[in-house]
Order: C-alpha cells, then sequence, then structure tokens
C-alpha cells in the first residue's frame, strides 16, 4: 500500500495547508484531503506540482507500507 507523505514534507519546509495550496495550484480541498488521509487517491499531475512548490521528486511524496503497519496507524 503507498501512503502520502505530503503533510510531513510541507510542514518539515514550513507549509501549512493554504499556503501550499496557493503555492503549488492545487485546491485547497485536494491538499485537505492529502493532509488528512495520506492513504487517499492522488493523481501524478496534482504530485507534480506538490513536488515543484517542495523542490522534492515525486517520488519522494509517496512511500511503500505493509498492511499491518497501516492497521496500526489507523488505531
Amino acid at each position: 500500500m503507498l501512503r502520502l507523505r505530503v503533510k510531513e514534507l510541507a510542514e518539515e519546509r514550513g507549509f501549512n495547508m493554504s499556503s501550499l495550496s496557493r503555492a503549488s495550484d492545487v485546491s485547497f480541498t485536494t491538499i485537505k484531503r492529502y493532509f488528512r488521509n495520506p492513504y487517499s487517491y492522488a493523481n501524478t499531475d496534482t504530485l507534480e506540482k506538490i513536488a515543484l512548490t517542495l523542490a522534492v521528486e515525486i517520488g519522494d511524496l509517496v512511500e511503500r507500507i505493509s498492511d499491518t503497519e497501516e492497521n496500526r496507524q489507523s488505531r
């Protein structure tokens, strides 16, 4: 399973949901979904905008986790 790391990387670089939305030209609703649900669907065009804004590679925005790890995090 893939997990989005948008929130962690954004906060490390001083972005909150609003500032990341404005800087990346991605809707606030989408950014909010990525921050609150790191297991949500993400489209590559959107991830590219976010990656460019955060000065990271698209691959840095996702991580593969095991199903058991996901179950532990959702409790």
